[in-house]
This record gives structure tokens, sequence and C-alpha cells, in this order.
């Protein structure tokens, strides 16, 4: 993609900020040509690096700015509403290089400015900045209730953090009612109408861009929450996306929505443990049943069993989040396991599975390389594997599906913390 197709005019918006309420501004960019977003995110039409512009009787504070190559749209549009010199406030709600990659220019433009972030920003900052010979800016770290008199105005700062990366905060603007949120709220949708009560309808990526993006991280969803309800507000203005200034209580509520589980745990007062195998002959079967009835030994663990050849892997993840333990039953067909096992596990990167007990099976009939394969990606995922995969070779015999029960019993143990205490034999040590 070219940088002129990246720079072109987008239809229906002017090179000027456009008001949000008086003295406040958006002088972000549109990206209407943008089709996938880090790799992972699909985005059928386009994105918008949104930055704000607030203006005090003492100074005007910028928030936020845009990724490099809108730098040009960027500063087109601050000029229309700012001077330079007047610039006394840089808010960086969030790092990422979609937020901030026209600041070290607007920083060479208004060395004057005091950077405001939050405290887990502060070593990004310097490794954005580099040491480049001038006089790096002075910054200030902050956290919730700290705040910055504009004149007349105030912002007033929330932490947030890990909404997505561990700097995230949001900056509220105390006498209007508008909260800048960074990500949170935020979907890749470009429309030059900007604002939700006027661009076409987004639902679908208001939903996606949260289940990609802020899902992993559902339980700092509630608590940032709960830092914004109890807040007046008049508008919404995320990061990326529509302003939203119509019903923004209504976003805020479906986010609590969304970062709730939907159902009652019928097994909360229990440790969950959830087997899934798929089986080319049934022997992977008769393990994972195995490991089930051994799990279910232990008091106070319930098991599920789940086939993957009779689901899709989407329908799984509330499951896999609600759940204690994982085990993965798989083949190893062509020095591998099968794609249907994989495909869960992908689908564990929109999950916190961060701590959860995993656990790797499988019946082989050559090499069985695809326990070990499951145990390293489970590690990679953050999940601990503290029990060594078994691997039966082709039919699991009476003894070889003791061990399968065996293995079971194991994991259950260490969900509840009833690890058995082994005796040592003095004795046999002599």
């Amino acid at each position: 993609m070219s940088t002129t197709r990246k720079n072109m005019p987008v239809a229906g918006l002017t090179d000027g900020a456009v008001e949000i309420a008086p003295g406040v501004h958006w002088v972000g960019a549109l990206d209407p040509h943008l089709r996938s977003f880090d790799i992972i995110l699909k985005t059928a039409n386009g994105t918008s690096y949104n930055s704000y512009v607030v203006r005090g009787e003492k100074g005007v504070a910028v928030i936020d700015t845009v990724k490099e190559s809108f730098a040009d749209t960027f500063f087109t549009r601050l000029e229309s509403v700012a001077r330079y010199d007047e610039i006394t406030t840089i808010v960086l709600n969030h790092l990422e290089p979609d937020h901030s990659g026209a600041l070290p220019e607007l920083l060479k433009r208004a060395p004057q400015a005091k950077v405001y972030l939050s405290s887990r920003a502060q070593m990004m900052l310097k490794a954005l900045l580099k040491p480049t010979g001038e006089k790096p800016p002075e910054y200030i770290p902050v956290t919730t209730d700290d705040e910055v008199d504009l004149g007349g105005r105030t912002l007033r700062f929330l932490h947030t953090p890990y909404l997505h990366w561990p700097d995230t905060q949001c900056t509220y603007l105390v006498e209007d009612g508008i909260l800048f949120s960074g990500d949170i709220f935020g979907c890749h949708f470009c429309d030059a109408r900007l604002f939700n009560d006027r661009v076409g309808d987004f639902r679908f990526s208001f939903e996606y861009y949260y289940a990609h993006i802020m899902r992993p991280f559902r339980e700092h969803v509630l608590d940032a929450v709960a830092l914004i309800e109890p807040l007046e507000l008049a508008t919404l203005c995320p990061a990326h996306g529509p302003i939203l200034r119509h019903q923004p209580r209504d976003y805020l509520h479906r986010y609590r929505e969304l970062a709730t589980p939907r159902l009652f745990n019928e097994a909360k007062s229990e440790k969950t443990l959830v087997v899934f195998y798929i089986s080319a002959y049934g022997n992977t079967r008769r393990m994972a049943e195995a490991l089930a009835a051994g799990a279910e030994r232990i008091e106070g663990v319930r098991v599920s069993l789940y086939d993957l050849e009779g689901g899709e892997d989407g329908i799984f993840t509330d499951l896999i989040e609600e759940a204690d333990g994982l085990a993965f039953g798989s083949p190893t067909i062509n020095a591998d396991a099968v794609k249907p096992v994989w495909d869960v596990l992908s689908s564990l990167t929109t999950v916190n599975v961060k701590g959860k007990l995993g656990a790797a099976f499988g019946s082989y009939g050559w090499s069985g390389e695809a326990v070990r394969l499951i145990e390293d990606r489970l590690r990679g995922l953050k999940l601990r594997v503290p029990v060594e995969g078994l691997r039966i070779k082709l039919v699991p015999d009476a003894g070889e599906l003791d061990a399968c029960r065996d293995l079971g019993e194991q994991l259950a143990r260490h969900l509840t913390g009833r690890l058995e205490t082994r005796v040592i034999d003095m004795a046999e040590l002599a």
C-alpha cells in the first residue's frame, strides 16, 4: 500500500479539526484502505487514529497523536485550532505506535509541553524517543485522580492498565463529561462522519475489537468499568473508531456485559478440568475417557469431556476461559498434532489462560511427537504443565488405561492442592 494512497483526502472530511464541544476538537487521521491491523485483526473498512485537543484558559492539551505515516494530516488539523507555543500539556493514554507515532515531531514543535503518562509507560517513552542529543521532554507519571489544570478545564486521570497494554490509562475532562478512553470502547471502523449517531453500522466492529483486543483482560475491563461508571458521561472519545456522543453509557454497559460470564457456573464451588480430544481410531478417545475418570476420583473436581471432531474452536472460548485446567489429547499424524487441536490452541490468544493447569496426551503409531508439541505450546501460552504428558503406542491396554486414570488423578490433585506427600525411606538411601 503506497504512502500516497494512505494520505489521499477522505470524502466528506475537511483538512481542519472537528469540534466535539466548545474548545474540544478531534485532530486525528482516517485510514480507510487498511485491511489488517497488527497482522492479526481484519479491518473491513479501515480504521481511524483519533487524537484530541482541549483548550483551557491557561493552555492547550493534546491527547494522543497518530500513526507516524499520518503525521502531516495530524499537524494540519492541529494547526487549525492551536499554535504550538500554546501547547502546555501532552497526554499519552497509550504508547503503541499508532497513537504515539507523531509524538517525537510534536515535541520538537512544542518543546515546552509537559508529557503526562502512566507510571508503567515511562520506560516505553524512553525507548520511543531514543537518545538524540536534544533535551528530553519533561514527563510526569500520573495515576487515578491526579489532575492537570488547564484553566477552567480539568483533566483527571484514571489508571486502567492492561487495556490492552500495561501502560494504558484514560483521561477525563471533568467540566464537560468527556472521557478520552484510549483503546477502551474503540474499534477499527473508518467513517468520515466521525460520530456514532452519524456513521454507518459499526456494531460488528465494536464487538470484534473487544473480542480480539480486550477479552483476554476481562478482569481489568471490569475494574476499568467500575472506575468509569460513577462519572458524568456526555461523550466517550476512544483512540480508534467513532466518537460516542449518543447514549455513551450504552457502550459502557455493553463492556460490562461482555466481560461478565453469561451464565451461572454450576461448578463455581469446584475446580474444573476440561478434557479436549480428537481420535482417529478411538485410541486417544479411550485415553481421554480414562483420564477423566481418574480426575473424578478426587473430590472437588468437575470434569468436562469434549470431542473436537464434534465442535468448532470458537464455541469453546467461554468454556476455556472459565476452566481451571485444560488437557488436550491428539494422535500423532505426520509427526504433528492434528489441525483441530491447533485451531483450539490458536484461539487461546484471545482468552486469559495464564496460570491455568495444562496437560497433553495421545496415542501414536510411529514417533509420537504430538504430546511434546502440545506441551510446548501450552507453556508458551503461560499455562502450568506440572505433569509429564502421556504417550501410548496404538491401542492402550488395561495397564496403560490405568496410567491414564493416574494422570487424571494427578491433574486433579494439582488443581485442588491435594498433592500426595512422598515418603522417603532413608534406609533405601543408606
